[in-house]
């Protein structure tokens, strides 16, 4: 399972996310809106308008929130364990 992260190229926070994903080993696919505008369109459908948005599977986390992302990792691998 891989999270999906929606960032943009001079965002300082979403330079941390990826980072802090990196270090913990999680996977996932950046999908940065300044690079291919389709990205920023699928934000505007989920009623998003800012980055760094994180998605793992049904969950969307709004910003840089570690304790967040590794709680949603875990019951995702829970749900799936099962």
């Amino acid at each position: 399972m891989k999270a999906i992260v929606y960032s943009s190229t001079n965002c300082v926070y979403c330079k941390q996310l990826k980072q802090y994903l990196e270090e913990q080993n999680l996977p996932y696919e950046e999908r940065n809106i300044d690079e291919n505008p389709a990205y920023g369109e699928e934000l505007q459908r989920m009623g998003l308008m800012s980055v760094p948005v994180t998605v793992i599977g049904e969950k969307q986390i709004l910003g840089f929130n570690p304790t967040r992302i590794q709680k949603v990792f875990a019951e995702y691998l829970n749900t799936t364990n099962s």
